[in-house]
């Protein structure tokens, strides 16, 4: 029996790209959860914490720049659906102890596909609108670790990460 996970599902018999065909599938509540971190100088992350970056007030434009990209999503990642979004919730956390920003995201919609991308570039969108905003000073920022936390919904059901 083939492995399901062998069969990418954007291509099709004679490997051209193509738009996975959803509209047989049953909509459902969809959820899926990010995370990555924005690793900076010790200096840096005082400077956003005491709102001293002269663009503004880092973790919001941050929160907002991750809300926005979610509802972008098809528009930047080739192949995917566009989506009704129902829910963006963005945390985006200092974590003095490791000298870096810890963004998380969770997305909900109710649909025939998964928020697993719009999760993603929420998070991706944040640390980038991160960087951007305190590479002035800080040009050694390093983005790292972006990933799914866990999807739910559809038909494969719920997926939770192992922790690593």
């Amino acid at each position: 029996m083939e492995n399901k996970m062998s069969k990418l599902t954007h291509f099709d018999d004679i490997g051209n790209p193509n738009m996975v065909d959803v509209s047989s599938k049953e909509i459902t509540i969809r959820n899926a959860e990010a995370s990555g971190f924005v690793y900076m100088q010790e200096k840096t992350l005082k400077t956003i914490i005491n709102k001293k970056i002269s663009k503004g007030d880092v973790f919001q434009i941050a929160r907002l720049a991750g809300i926005m990209a979610s509802k972008q999503t098809s528009s930047i990642i080739p192949l995917c659906h566009p989506l009704i979004i129902d829910n963006v919730a963005m945390d985006i956390l200092p974590d003095k102890d490791n000298s870096r920003v810890i963004i998380s995201s969770s997305v909900t919609c109710r649909g025939s596909t998964g928020v697993e991308m719009e999760a993603l570039t929420a998070v991706s969108a944040s640390a980038l609108t991160i960087y951007d905003m305190c590479k002035s000073i800080d040009r050694s920022m390093n983005i790292k670790d972006i990933k799914l936390i866990k999807k739910s919904g559809g038909k494969s059901g719920n997926w939770i990460r192992n922790s690593d």
